[in-house]
């Protein structure tokens, strides 16, 4: 499953970033493989924004795209 299939709530773990530049975005926001965030809001049309201990990071959906996921 790809990060832009996540439903508000949901916790999720980062299981694999297909591509390299992808991966480095993600990197930059402190957002790495195997860790476990949470789904904050889907915003309709709009970003995916997910919180990663008091931080909240909103990602568009094409970035989202490249990032696969597992649920609990």
């Amino acid at each position: 499953m790809t990060l832009d299939r996540i439903k508000r709530g949901q916790s999720f773990k980062i299981s694999h970033i297909l591509n390299d530049t992808v991966r480095s975005q993600a990197i930059r926001f402190g957002i790495a493989e195997g860790e476990w965030l949470t789904c904050e809001e889907v915003v309709p049309a709009g970003p995916i924004v997910i919180r990663k201990n008091r931080q909240q990071i909103a990602l568009g959906r094409q970035l989202a795209k490249e990032i696969n996921i597992s649920l609990n």
